[in-house]
């Protein structure tokens, strides 16, 4: 009798558990388009809730000097506006003339002018502006634009703080700058798209995640101006491969199924491989919230979220819109528009042993030039390539005067005499232009306000009875429990000038005093200016004092003199002094700066490392990748120190983050497809094939992010925002560059380093179903029947390297494994090939 082998029984292909997410992601499409439309008009309306703070001083660290002192500073004193008018081509005469015009305007307190070169030169007249109120008040701002009126017809420059609002004008530019990058990205999209129809699912899907991302930065509490302003650009920037990536994965798999399961399939397989993605650029840009310099957290939260926004939107979003549009895809192919790039990498291959030598030599010597980079941490002096009318005339002004530079100094209430000792220290310093406080402030007839005079000088200096004045003094003293002096000898009882006129100001509110005729008309004018005074320059518990230097506010002297004032003011006050001014924001961002250098510059790449590490099993290969891009790096800031130009130190911290997170993307794509199709052909044939798959995405994603930022760079008048543009678009060329010309000879060159630092990950792969497949290095033990190569039905226990694509009984274990390169592969074939000449 014969026997039979039981038969091999077909089981019915489980679905997994992406594919039932995925599944019910497209079959819900609608409740989900539903979800965006209520969020996308939430977000539009909660969009008018965030706060954006202008003041970049706002994010330095809690106990550096400047913040402690600017809080102390904003909660004690009022910062009047102020402005410097210059008024060209205008004679003496007529300069004096125009004194009296701008102090008559409406909203102006006073107009310094005189005719020392302080005020005129060159046939220039520069009148010193203070207003009646702060810099954001509406007298303020609009005593700017009477100013204006009336100097109509005059060759004049408005140098103030009053009236900007750098949110609204950075809101502005960036608005033009988006539509310009649209239509760009439009383009770039088009070229590399397989339909025409794939390019408004690409825009709606990024659109509503932009919209999403500015709905809930209320969410933040306040967020800075960078912030604000170059996310959405970024974002597009930095994600719209994501979208990419599910589109063509759609097109690959609506080849052979129908619309519904292509959309299932593609979003199955692309949720995984998108997030993978992901992760470079989330721990790049995360990199940036351990900063000491608070605005490092803030772009990092505004930006991860983003990131995160982008992602949801092709996840959830997209696949419906794909659905939508399915037909008009089908209907719009086009062909390929994108050439490939063989020529490219033919070089490559035959520079294999040319190229990464001279990479070193260059990479060292940026790093060096790099180290180097003339880094400024004021943005007040420098030239964007895009002029505002208030940087214009600031340029003029300074070229023409100089440069005015003022610090404050916050002291401890009360002691006039050392008050007093630090202004005269202060002006017998050759840096020191002026200052001015209390204790210098005259009062009348060569009195300062801080002069102690008896009953008899202040009657004589006020013009009042003596009795009237002794009177003032014994209710002074008894106010303050002072009865020793009454009781001793009012006559030789001294009293600050500013104390006793506030004292009296307070006694005639209350009604305790009254004084009558022009005595009581010239006080009420001496109240004035002694309020004008007091809001600035005392408060109940701090005194504040101006001084203007002769130095920048950015350069070795400056730093120098500032620890002389602190030299100073140590001799005569024991703690609680401030100092406050642009200056000392430059020393204290550069002592930040230098230890959230090397933070950012760690941290980045390492948290890329480590990603790099898990997805490609290899200890070689993330270290090979890593060289490139921070190659580019250094490249990238070699090159201000080859021009001999400043560089905002934030233009660093952040593209430096955002290149090594994002751009180490293109290495990873020509990285990926390299060692799939190293397993298929030759290397140097794999590299060539894979520069040509690569290319497209590449192309896509670098041009972007490059257009994006040289946009930036050259059409927005900040200098914060303009140096991170153009930082970000030069280094993203540099990297596209890198890893076309110079990455394929380093991955040829050192394929061994990374085949033996290789390890596999030692999870099984489920193979016990029906049409499954499999490719790389596996050992398998079991019985396989199916297609290996070629066709078999054996028991097996060994290792395979290639594609896998059979059925597998039950027990069989198949698993990754690292490369056996004794066993006969196609490695003698490659041999005989390279032998014989054959063209790769």
């Amino acid at each position: 009798m014969e026997r039979r082998e039981p038969a091999l029984q077909e089981k019915k292909p489980k679905t997994s558990g992406m594919e039932k997410v995925a599944a019910f992601i497209v079959d819900k499409r609608n409740l989900f388009f539903l979800l965006y439309i209520l969020a996308l008009i939430f977000s539009v309306i909660a969009s008018g809730w965030v706060k954006v703070e202008n003041d970049i001083t706002t994010y330095l660290p809690a106990d550096t000097e400047t913040r402690q002192g600017l809080t102390v500073m904003n909660d004690n004193f009022t910062t009047f506006g102020t402005a410097r008018v210059m008024v060209s081509n205008v004679t003496p005469e007529a300069a004096d003339a125009l004194q009296q015009t701008i102090e008559a305007v409406d909203g102006v307190y006073s107009v310094e002018f005189d005719e020392t070169e302080s005020h005129y030169k060159d046939a220039s007249a520069l009148y010193s502006v203070t207003f009646d109120g702060t810099a954001t008040d509406a007298v303020s701002i609009q005593a700017v634009q009477g100013i204006r009126e009336a100097l109509t017809g005059q060759d004049y420059y408005i140098d103030t703080e009053v009236g900007q609002d750098m949110s609204a004008d950075l809101a502005d530019e960036m608005g033009t700058i988006l539509v310009i990058a649209a239509v760009i990205i439009v383009v770039v999209l088009t070229l590399t798209s397989r339909s025409y129809a794939e390019v408004p699912v690409l825009l709606l899907t990024f659109g509503a995640a932009a919209v999403l991302n500015m709905g809930t930065n209320f969410l933040c509490g306040t967020i800075s101006f960078i912030s604000n302003s170059v996310t959405v650009i970024l974002q597009l920037a930095l994600a719209i491969d994501y979208a990419i990536i599910l589109c063509h994965r759609f097109s690959d798999e609506h080849e052979t199924k129908d619309t519904r399961e292509a959309c299932i399939a593609a979003l199955a397989k692309a949720i995984p491989e998108i997030s993978s993605s992901s992760l470079t650029t989330i721990s790049g840009l995360g990199a940036l919230a351990f900063m000491h310099f608070g605005i490092g957290r803030d772009m990092a939260t505004v930006l991860i979220k983003a990131i995160l926004f982008s992602l949801l939107s092709v996840f959830t979003l997209m696949p419906g819109l794909l659905m939508l549009f399915s037909k008009k895809i089908d209907a719009t192919r086009h062909r390929k528009l994108i050439p490939q790039i063989t020529f490219l990498g033919k070089f490559d291959v035959a520079t294999r042993w040319v190229i990464p030598p001279i990479f070193a030599v260059v990479v060292v010597v940026a790093a060096v030039l790099a180290n180097n980079c003339p880094y400024c941490y004021s943005f007040t002096d420098l030239v964007t390539a895009k002029q505002s009318e208030s940087q214009i005339a600031h340029q003029k002004i300074k070229s023409t005067f100089g440069n005015e530079n003022m610090v404050a100094l916050i002291v401890p209430k009360g002691n006039y005499d050392a008050e007093r000792a630090v202004l005269q220290e202060l002006e017998a310093c050759p840096e020191v232009k002026s200052c001015q406080g209390l204790a210098n402030t005259e009062a009348q007839d060569g009195y300062m306000l801080a002069d102690a005079v008896t009953p008899r000088q202040f009657s004589e200096l006020a013009g009042t009875d003596y009795e009237v004045a002794e009177a003032l003094y014994v209710a002074y003293a008894v106010d303050h429990d002072q009865y020793g002096s009454v009781l001793s000898g009012i006559g030789d009882y001294k009293v600050p000038l500013f104390d006793l006129f506030m004292f009296l100001q307070d006694e005639m509110k209350g009604g305790n005093i009254t004084l009558e005729g022009d005595i009581q008309d010239t006080l009420d004018d001496l109240f004035d200016q002694l309020n004008w005074a007091q809001v600035q320059l005392q408060s109940d518990k701090y005194s504040r004092m101006v001084v203007y230097l002769n130095l920048p506010e950015e350069s070795d002297e400056t730093m120098a003199f500032l620890d002389t004032i602190h030299g100073i003011l140590a001799r005569y006050y024991s703690g609680n002094t401030y100092v406050v001014g642009n200056s000392t924001n430059v020393k204290d961002l550069s002592g930040s700066f230098v230890q959230d250098n090397v933070l950012i510059s760690v941290l980045s790449a390492l948290f890329v490392v480590v990603i790099l590490l898990f997805t490609f099993q290899s200890v070689g290969l993330p270290i090979l990748l890593i060289i490139v891009i921070q190659g580019s790096i250094w490249m990238n800031f070699a090159v201000p120190t080859l021009q001999d130009e400043p560089l905002y130190f934030l233009g660093y911290l952040i593209v430096n983050a955002i290149q090594m997170g994002a751009n180490i993307d293109y290495a990873i794509v020509i990285s990926s497809h390299y060692s799939d199709l190293k397993r298929e052909m030759p290397p140097r044939q794999a590299i060539v094939a894979a520069l040509n798959e690569a290319f497209p995405t590449i192309f896509t994603s670098g041009t972007i992010l490059a257009v994006s930022g040289a946009l930036i760079g050259q059409m927005t008048t900040n200098p914060v925002i303009a140096a991170i543009g153009t930082c970000l678009g030069r280094g993203t060329i540099i990297s596209i560059v890198l890893v076309l010309a110079v990455l394929p000879q380093i991955l040829l060159i050192g394929d061994s380093i990374v085949e033996r630092t290789s390890f596999a990950m030692k999870a099984p792969i489920d193979l016990t179903r029906i049409n499954r497949t499999a490719s790389g290095n596996m050992r398998v033990s079991g019985r396989v029947r199916g297609y290996v190569n070629g066709v078999i039905d054996a028991e097996i226990k060994g290792t395979l390297n290639g594609t896998l694509n059979a059925a597998v009984t039950s027990g069989t274990t198949i698993e990754p494994a690292a490369p056996d390169y004794a066993l006969p592969q196609d490695a003698t074939v490659w041999a005989q090939s390279y032998t014989e000449g054959e063209e790769v």
